[in-house]
Parts: structure tokens; sequence; C-alpha cells
């Protein structure tokens, strides 16, 4: 049984329209909620660690959020959202790929579309701090491939119980010649400056960097990945990174209820590389809209813009908790076979 592809009721802005409105403002000009956080060292069984930034209450439902590309706790649409859950009473965990928080990570291994391990870890960590809890996770952009392709790893042993992702690279090579065409070229140099910039102060600190000069030199996405975060993740160059780390091809195997949010005008992606209906799980359900650009949809007037993920992700979260409470009185929890995560 196959998946759904539906449509959305999301109507962009009128002065906001275009894919490029939709993306810049709400991802550089809003003045996202700020909610208190935590800090949480989570140190990693190779020995690196991540960071976790922690809000909301203790005792609520929790949600695991994960970023995107360059991006962290400081990143308004990932803000934002968290400010919504938290006022719907869900305590949010917001997961820092390495050496995206406030420090950088201690090893060569960075993090990449394809790398479930670190969350996976955490994740299952958090399963056996919280067993009776409902826990959720969202991701954006490349946290949301990253998620998505855990989700099909892990199938029915997927420590989390739904899950929502917004803005997804479904073909990661179909994204680099998007993201190397057109306007498109300014968010990929201003991403791959981000990526260099942090090469540039691992090197300066004295860290393990692996091959940063090529990486320097690198004016496009496809040249970054061939040089640096293939060879540095096991990959053989670009072509067989964005092959194995794309979740295109395992979205079939997810088996937790899982919305996804895409706008076909989305800047950073051709529009062909929407999966169709018969490659998802019958867990699967593709939110499409017409607008919206990557990670925008922004609705409103102009003088209150509304940000439709803060409403659309909360609400479809609360709508699945009934029925996650229901298949677990049912069935119990699944198991997980990892070492119990430190109090603390």
């Amino acid at each position: 049984m196959s998946g759904r592809i539906v449509s959305s009721d999301f109507s962009p802005s009128w002065w906001l329209s275009g894919p490029h409105a939709q993306t810049l403002f709400p991802n550089t000009l809003r003045r996202a909620p700020r909610p208190v956080v935590r800090w949480e060292v989570f140190e990693l069984a190779d020995g690196d660690f991540v960071e976790l930034a922690w809000s909301g209450p203790a005792d609520g439902p929790l949600a695991f959020v994960l970023h995107g590309l360059g991006g962290n706790w400081e990143s308004p649409p990932l803000r934002g959202v968290t400010a919504a859950l938290v006022r719907a009473g869900w305590q949010v965990c917001c997961f820092h790929f390495r050496g995206c928080a406030r420090s950088p990570n201690r090893s060569v291994t960075a993090y990449h579309s394809g790398m479930t391990a670190d969350p996976l870890e955490v994740l299952q960590a958090l399963a056996h701090r919280f067993p009776d809890r409902t826990r959720v996770a969202v991701g954006f952009s490349l946290g949301g491939n990253v998620l998505l392709r855990l989700l099909g790893e892990q199938q029915d042993r997927a420590p989390i119980d739904a899950a929502v992702a917004v803005s997804v690279p479904f073909q990661l090579a179909r994204c680099a010649e998007r993201m190397d065409s057109g306007a498109s070229r300014l968010y990929q140099t201003v991403l791959l400056r981000r990526l260099q910039q942090y090469l540039r102060a691992r090197r300066a600190l004295g860290g393990p960097t692996g091959p940063v000069e090529p990486a320097l030199l690198a004016r496009n996405f496809r040249a970054f990945d061939d040089v640096f975060t293939a060879p540095v993740h096991g990959y053989a160059g670009a072509d067989d990174y964005y092959e194995r780390a794309s979740c295109r091809p395992i979205l079939r195997h997810i088996q937790r209820p899982t919305l996804v949010i895409h706008s076909i005008d989305d800047p950073f992606m051709h529009p062909d590389i929407v999966p169709e209906v018969k490659e998802l799980s019958s867990h699967v359900t593709v939110e499409l809209t017409q607008g919206g650009g990557h990670v925008g949809f922004v609705d409103g007037p102009i003088w209150r813009p509304r940000y439709w993920l803060d409403h659309r992700i909360p609400a479809w979260l609360d709508d699945q908790r009934t029925a996650i409470q229901r298949r677990v009185d049912a069935t119990g929890r699944d198991s997980v076979d990892t070492p119990a995560f430190p109090p603390g």
C-alpha cells in the first residue's frame, strides 16, 4: 500500500510572491521568538560529541528538532517552530550536528545529508531516558533528509512515534545542479561560505580538518562534496555520496506516521525531485504547496505576517498524539537495544 501526496491549503502572501521572497524574508529578516534554552553536551560512542538545546516543560511530550545545512539554534524558522511547540506543551530538544553549536567538534568527521548515526544514537538514549513519553521529530532541509533516511533505515525500530520533514532535498544530485544555476547560486554561495568558514576556524584552532585546502577552493557544492564531504565520510566521491545519502530511495521503508511539507517552487531544488506515490510507504504523506520557497511558507497581511509552519507542524503533531497513544496502549513500546542514557 502506498502513501499519499496531497495538495496543501497554504497560499503565500501577495506581498511575498515568488520563491525567493518566501525564502529570504523568513530566513533572514524574521524576528523569531527566542525560547529560553538549556544546553547539554552529549558524548558520542566514538569519542566525539554533539550539543543539544533544550526548551519547554520538562514533563511534556518530546519533540526532537534537526536543523539544516549551516544552521543551528539561531535559525529563525527553527526558533519559530520551537516556540510554537513549547506553547503547545512540548519539550523541545534541538539536535545540533557536529560542530554546529557552541564548540567545534573533536574529530575530522563533520556532518552530511546521510549522517543518521549521530541523531539515532541520541534518540535511542532519549528513548531510555523517557520511555513513557510521546517522542516525535521535526527536520528542516538537510535535517529533514537525515530524519527520513533514519526512519527508512530503522523501519519499525525507529525510536520515535511520528515525524515531520520540511523542504527536503529528496535527490541530492539534482539539488546540487539546481543550486549551481541561475539565482539559486546566491544560496549556494552563502551556504558554501559558511562551510568553508567552519573549516578555517577549525584549522585556526589546530583541530583536525581533513582535506581543507581543496575544500576552500571549491566554488560549488559538487566540488566541495567531491573533495571533502565524500572522502572524509567514506564515500567514493560526490556521485556516490549523492546516491547513497539521498532519502528518496528509502521512503518506502518508513514505518512511522510521517508528514513531508514541500513547495513545488523551492529554489533549492528542481520540481521533479518530488517522489511519486508508489515510492512512499503507507505511513508517509507528502503535502505539496504551489508556493512557499525553501523553509519559508509565509501568509497573512504585511502588517502581521503569519509563519504557517508554526501552526501546521504543532497542529499535525497534536493530531497524532491520540493515535500514538492508542498504538502504544495496544502494542507497547518498541524495544531499543542500546545502553541506558546517563542521568543528568
